[in-house]
């Protein structure tokens, strides 16, 4: 059986498999590679069809079309409410565990409509083959986090494809383009603008190796913003406040007319039926490269920091290679060259090179391919993973930028004796604190033994696989007990978000460290006065004179520190109380150590010291 590629897209969606040692893209009965990334919805919920047909019925009354739903996966109610009223969807109210629309007396989430999409996919494939399908790589933006991983991922089981492997969009294309032949030591950027993300991904290439430098990118950037920058342009202008979703469908489709044929002319005229009355508008180039401008220049903020993440300048980048259907615009291509200082390679079509990309890796993965099967993929974390840890601050285990697969471990103990069970907290983000960071899971390690505070071996394992999801196991070096999760939060991180955190972890670095060390100086201290007040209460005995008077004023001294902010003077009260009881911990030490060789041979004494 022959295993097939998927490109899910946002406005559009294809399938391909390798022939011959050729991928290809499957046609539909009409001759057409592309599948228009649309669902069509009758008013009791039940759906009708899908692609074409379903745009072609997007303006009627009676139902509702369903497209660029990509952008609503993995996504929460509150994330997705602005685009949903945009597009006059209508959204199951006080749900913001996971985005649900109502059509009819039918709930319908954004996974579902992507699973018909996927069916009519593969339903393709096995006509075309003449057989059902081996199993699927799907591909997916570089920068999708992973709750919308899992989605597609569940998308795909609705459907009945089996997923052999999600496969990040440029490294998809990088494939297609074949920059692993006679490109040893180059060093490639992938800019990715399709119908609704965009990615930037900065590639090393070496023997067959596809090792993933950075990435960085925007899961709500695409051609779907142009489309409806016009749409609401032209929509002021003809005075049309009151916009249905029939309305707002024709004005989108009229757009991305004008859109296309600005691509090939200085003008091109904007044409449509809006709220029973004929609009027609001339739209020249450069007023529409003003128009659309601001969201062009979000693609090079990403650009510029998948540059730093890989500390390489534009001169460093021997190839940049365009994909998706956007990059066929003439300002996305100026664009480009002028940010890389290099004029983009775009030798294939862009709306197919990543489902060709897709075919190539699908076609490896039956293992009689006649492809390069000793290639390997090394893509990347676009967000730190770490644990919360005591105090509120985060200890990364896997940083961002990391290669996939991986694999991290670090031991821990407690904070407190006699602790049963240990909290876990996976965060997902680059500042230093928990609160400013994204939570993606907690759960917890129970049935430990009572012990004192420090002895207890806790190993925490983080791993990333090939597809980006995440799986948390911890383990009690003692006894042996064990627990593990998956991390599969019904929504993920917005692209808003991922790029606040990374803005706000430069800009805030120095603030983050101090507090870091501040907290840090805090649980010191406690523990130090803790220590302290147990020996003065189990001891009292062993005290001269004046002594706990001493301590006691020392013990104080730190309590109020601890409770300002100035790290220096916690660190101060916590040395000076360490110096006023270093006598008295002296003393208990020889007791201690007296009585443990008492009645004892001086052989077995130096045995046991390792003397």
């Amino acid at each position: 059986m022959a295993n097939i590629g998927i490109d899910l897209g946002t406005t559009h969606s294809l399938v391909a498999v390798v022939i011959d040692g050729q991928p290809r893209c499957l046609l539909d009965d009409d001759e057409r590679a592309l599948l228009p990334s649309a669902v069509r919805y009758d008013a009791k919920g039940q759906p009708i069809c899908v692609g074409y047909p379903a745009l072609a019925a997007a303006t009627q009354p009676g139902g509702t079309t369903f497209t660029s739903v990509k952008r609503f996966m993995g996504r929460s109610g509150a994330e997705v409410a602005d685009d949903a009223q945009r597009f006059h969807y209508d959204l199951v109210q006080g749900d913001d565990r996971a985005v649900r629309f109502v059509v009819g007396e039918k709930e319908i989430t954004p996974i579902e409509v992507s699973a018909m999409i996927l069916r009519l996919l593969h339903a393709r494939a096995e006509e075309c083959l003449f057989g059902r399908p081996g199993g699927a790589v799907i591909t997916v933006p570089a920068y999708f986090d992973d709750a919308q991983r899992q989605s597609t991922r569940d998308a795909a089981m609705i459907a009945g494809v089996k997923v052999l492997r999600l496969l990040n969009e440029p490294t998809a294309a990088a494939l297609a383009y074949g920059l692993n032949q006679g490109t040893n030591g180059q060093t490639v950027a992938v800019f990715d603008l399709g119908g609704g993300t965009f990615d930037i991904s900065i590639l090393k290439l070496d023997d067959g190796i596809f090792q993933v430098l950075s990435t960085a990118g925007d899961t709500h950037l695409g051609g779907d913003d142009f489309d409806q920058a016009l749409a609401e342009l032209v929509l002021n202008q003809a005075g049309i406040s009151d916009v249905d979703g029939p309305t707002y469908r024709a004005a989108i489709t009229a757009a991305e007319l004008t859109k296309r044929a600005l691509s090939d002319s200085d003008t091109a005229t904007f044409k449509a039926t809006l709220a029973g009355q004929e609009v027609e508008a001339q739209i020249d180039a450069d007023s529409f490269e003003n128009l659309i401008r601001p969201i062009i220049e979000r693609a090079g903020e990403a650009c510029r920091q998948a540059l730093g993440d890989a500390a390489l300048s534009p001169a460093d980048i021997d190839q940049v290679v365009l994909v998706g259907g956007s990059t066929r615009m003439p300002m996305v291509r100026k664009f480009v060259a002028k940010l890389f200082g290099k004029s983009p390679h775009s030798g294939l079509d862009p709306d197919r090179v990543v489902a060709l990309g897709a075919a190539m890796q699908a076609d490896i993965l039956t293992g009689e391919s006649a492809l390069a099967e000793d290639m390997l993929l090394l893509d990347v974390v676009p967000l730190s993973l770490g644990l919360e840890m005591m105090g509120g601050v985060v200890e990364r285990l896997i940083p961002r930028c990391s290669a996939i697969p991986a694999a991290q471990s670090q031991t821990f103990t407690t904070h407190v004796d006699n602790q049963t069970a240990v909290d876990l907290h996976v965060v997902q983000g680059e500042r230093e604190l928990v609160g400013d960071c994204r939570s993606l899971g907690r759960f917890k390690l129970s049935g430990l033994p009572p012990q004192p505070a420090g002895v207890p071996r806790i190993k925490v394992e983080f791993m990333v696989d090939a597809d980006g999801i995440l799986r948390v196991s911890a383990i009690d070096a003692a006894t042996g007990i064990s627990t593990d999760i998956e991390v599969q939060p019904s929504y993920g991180l917005s692209e808003d978000q991922i790029e606040a955190m990374l803005e706000a972890a430069i800009d805030n670095a120095e603030t983050d460290v101090d507090e870091r060390l501040l907290i840090d100086a805090r649980i010191e201290a406690e523990q130090i006065a803790s220590q302290v007040a147990k020996a003065i209460k189990c001891d009292p005995d062993m005290l001269e004179p004046g002594e706990k008077e001493a301590i006691e004023t020392g013990l104080s001294a730190l309590k109020d520190a601890m409770a300002g902010n100035d790290r220096q003077r916690i660190t101060a009260g916590a040395h000076h109380l360490d110096e006023v009881t270093a006598p008295f911990a002296q003393r208990r030490i020889e007791r201690d150590l007296q009585l443990a060789i008492s009645g004892k041979a001086a052989a077995d004494v130096a045995k046991a010291l390792g003397i």
